[in-house]
């Protein structure tokens, strides 16, 4: 056993989302999906939905850019965040799709460095961060 090495846990690359359908709703995605428009009804929905942001591309950049929030993937590390102290200085997390906050990174730190978390989509952290920095999750 002294041999193994644990791999780091893989993360999702997407969220799950549930939703409710009216049954004729369903239906439908069902035809469409039988008659092989889609592969299944996740492929249906995902298609669905993607074309409805694209077709609001422009008010979400807008959005972006009054709101000067980053879009994508963001890591934060103890390295950023150490900066940050010696600096005096405090993060305002402001992200549209994932921020990971390291798991290295104590609440001790996270709370000397982080004065606001908004995050549309989804925030990864310890449990210990996320509690510790609750009145400042948006």
């Amino acid at each position: 056993m002294a041999n193994v090495t644990q791999l780091r846990d893989k993360q999702p690359e997407n969220e799950k989302i549930t939703i409710n359908l009216g049954f004729v709703d369903l239906g439908r995605i069902d035809l469409l999906v039988q008659e092989g428009f889609y592969a299944n009804r996740s492929d249906l929905i995902r298609t669905a939905i993607r074309n409805q942001l694209d077709s609001h591309g422009e008010a979400v950049s807008k959005s972006l850019e009054r709101h000067t929030m980053e879009l994508g993937l963001r890591d934060y590390t103890v390295a950023d965040l150490e900066a940050l102290r010696d600096a005096g200085e405090m993060l305002h997390v402001k992200v549209v799709g994932l921020a990971r906050i390291h798991p290295d990174i104590t609440p001790e730190l996270a709370l000397q460095t982080i004065g606001s978390i908004t995050v549309l989509g989804a925030l990864q952290a310890s449990a210990e961060v996320k509690k510790a920095l609750s009145d400042r999750i948006r």
